[in-house]
């Protein structure tokens, strides 16, 4: 398995139900393949460089994991799909594997 890291940012007026069912989502789909989170990281409210989606604001979040890299297609489509995520990101580290 390889070192990745995923950071996102959700909408910062999102509800907490809506919040936590998405990083519910997320960490199943890492999981799901036989993958394993290893840090989760709340940046909370930050000012976006420009306006995506007509926010100026947006609450990030890093996850640092462990998976396969077959598998991150998979994160990658489950990332698209959900509504809640806004933009994401997903990085190998080389340096923790």
């Amino acid at each position: 398995m390889k070192a990745y890291e995923l950071l996102f940012f959700v909408s910062p007026t999102l509800e907490e139900e809506v919040r936590e069912a998405t990083f519910k989502r997320i960490d199943s789909a890492i999981t799901a393949q036989g993958g394993v989170v290893d840090k989760v990281e709340e940046w909370g409210k930050r000012k976006l460089a420009f306006e995506v989606n007509r926010l100026t604001d947006g609450d990030y979040s890093l996850i640092d994991f462990h998976a396969d890299p077959k598998d991150i297609a998979e994160i990658d489509r489950v990332l698209r799909i959900t509504d809640a995520v806004v933009r994401f990101m997903i990085v190998r580290r080389e340096d923790r594997d």
